[in-house]
């Protein structure tokens, strides 16, 4: 699929989560991204990984069990997913997934796809902008991708 098939315009954000929880993320189990602050933004993201590893979290059984036998690549994109919604669970209700943090904001990530190959990249806090040019080396990855 050459870049000239992807969407023109505004319609795509990157986000940048620390490892172990973007492995989580790109195997599947953790469909769940916790936020200090509501995302408007609906629609595809780059998955781009932080320089920095949460250490701490590598110790959580759950998170453990997922990444067994995982890469934990750091700054780099590696993969592409859509926010279907964002939400805070009431007070004193269940949690939505075993991964939602109390208090925090919830993202919720489908049509997760892990890129054969990270592309190095900058990342930032935030729902960031990537450029052309990022979005074009991320698809000669994904051939097949259709927004």
């Amino acid at each position: 699929m050459s870049i000239a098939a992807l969407p023109e315009g505004d319609w795509i954000r990157g986000i940048s989560v620390k490892q172990p929880h973007a492995a989580c993320l790109l195997a599947g189990a953790k469909t769940i991204e916790n936020r200090p602050r509501a995302w408007s933004w609906r629609g595809w993201l780059l998955l781009h990984t932080s320089q920095q590893t949460d250490r701490p979290a590598l110790r959580v059984p759950l998170i453990a069990r997922t990444i067994r036998s995982r890469d934990l690549v750091t700054g780099a994109v590696v993969g592409v997913a859509r926010i279907t919604d964002c939400h805070q669970d009431p007070d004193g209700a269940p949690l939505c997934s075993p991964w939602a943090q109390s208090g925090a904001w919830h993202l919720v990530l489908s049509d997760v796809r892990e890129l054969p190959l990270p592309v190095p990249a900058r990342g930032q806090l935030g729902p960031w902008r990537p450029s052309p040019e990022l979005v074009a080396r991320v698809f000669q990855q994904l051939p097949g991708f259709r927004p």
